[in-house]
């Protein structure tokens, strides 16, 4: 009797045992997953998001999204991943690059409000590593924007990713982002983009931009360093506000170098063109992937909505994302199809970002 009683102890025992060893491995894995980032050391200086609830974590493959944040367009930011983690199942990383002093706006606004569950990491950009690649002439300086380019720096920001896309902030996407990353790019080609000359744009001239549909709207072929290149001045150019990206190519290509070669030389010899009236940062990508580039699918990317209303409603719905290049943004009084963009916009909790409405008061 007593041997049995011994062998029921030593059973329990055992029982114990297993139990609690399950819940410390349970224990384990509920930590791991709400602090996924532990022990990731990231480029330049970061936060990461808290408070990773274990029922929205999501698995599979990594798909890493960069997106930048200037103060006076957070608002945008905040609407562009919403429309993006709403829409899609996939393992979205966000790279969030912005300057020092968004970081605390920024980060209230994702803590506080329901895109707390998401997956992102904020870096700052340093305006320093533009030091020399910018025309010093004044209105030239007035009219950059230094986190546009941040795009040129991707695999400095994605040091562990092998393929990302990177969006502008006035974009909302209306499908599943995982398609768009799983776009196959042609090999040997870093990049892919929108062309300027398919069907979903090439209905005219962008409003106050002359001919911004081939390379002869964005670059001085009269210039030696152009002539050089024997690019065709009517070649369609492409849209960089949105990119998927082969890291590994663009490294292997040194992709950034060759960038910041071409920016370094139109301070000295002014190779765009005078009749440039959008960003700055787009000549240097079309020179150097002229011809060696894929395309996105035109739906994926459905540009000129702050040109004015071209488009029917049907063809926006259909549209698997929406870009407000132009003057008129979504987020401001006389843009059109602002209705989409309040879809996704989530209110600022600190107040300081207010969307402009045609009933709002002067």
């Amino acid at each position: 009797m007593k041997r049995v009683n011994l062998i029921i102890l030593v059973l329990l025992a055992v029982a114990f045992l297993i139990i609690v060893e399950r819940n410390l491995l349970n224990l384990s894995d509920i930590l791991h997953l709400e602090n996924p980032d532990a022990g990731m050391v990231l480029p330049f200086e970061s936060e990461v998001s808290p408070d990773l609830r274990l029922e929205t974590v999501r698995k599979g493959e990594e798909i890493p999204v960069l997106i930048t944040a200037a103060e006076e367009r957070l608002g945008a930011v905040v609407a562009a991943m919403n429309s993006v983690y709403q829409n899609s199942k996939a393992n979205v990383v966000f790279t969030i690059v912005t300057l020092n002093d968004t970081v605390d706006h920024l980060n209230e606004w994702l803590t506080k409000t329901r895109l707390k569950n998401i997956k992102y990491k904020i870096v700052i950009f340093k305006p320093e590593l533009l030091k020399g690649k910018i025309s010093k002439d004044p209105q030239t300086l007035e009219a950059v924007k230094p986190l546009t380019f941040a795009r040129y720096y991707l695999p400095a920001y994605l040091p562990e990713a092998e393929k990302a896309i990177y969006l502008d902030d006035d974009i909302i996407v209306q499908g599943d982002i995982q398609e768009l990353y799983e776009s196959n790019l042609k090999p040997g080609h870093a990049a892919a983009f929108s062309d300027d000359c398919d069907s979903a744009s090439s209905k005219g001239f962008v409003r106050g931009a002359g001919n911004q549909n081939s390379y002869i709207g964005f670059l001085d072929f009269k210039k030696d360093a152009i002539k050089k290149l024997s690019m065709r001045a009517n070649t369609c150019s492409f849209n960089p506000g949105v990119i998927i990206a082969n890291l590994t190519e663009w490294r292997n290509q040194n992709v950034t170098q060759q960038l910041e070669h071409w920016m370094e030389l139109n301070t000295r010899e002014d190779l765009y063109s005078n009749s440039l009236a959008e960003s700055i940062t787009t000549p240097p990508l079309l020179i150097v992937f002229y011809k060696r580039h894929s395309m996105i699918d035109p739906m994926w990317h459905v540009r000129h909505l702050g040109a004015g209303n071209r488009y029917s409603p049907q063809f926006v719905r259909a549209a698997k994302l929406l870009h407000w290049n132009g003057h008129y943004k979504p987020w401001g009084r006389t843009s059109s199809f602002s209705e989409v963009w309040d879809k996704w916009f989530i209110p600022d909790p600190t107040g300081k970002f207010n969307p402009v409405r045609p009933h709002a008061e002067d």
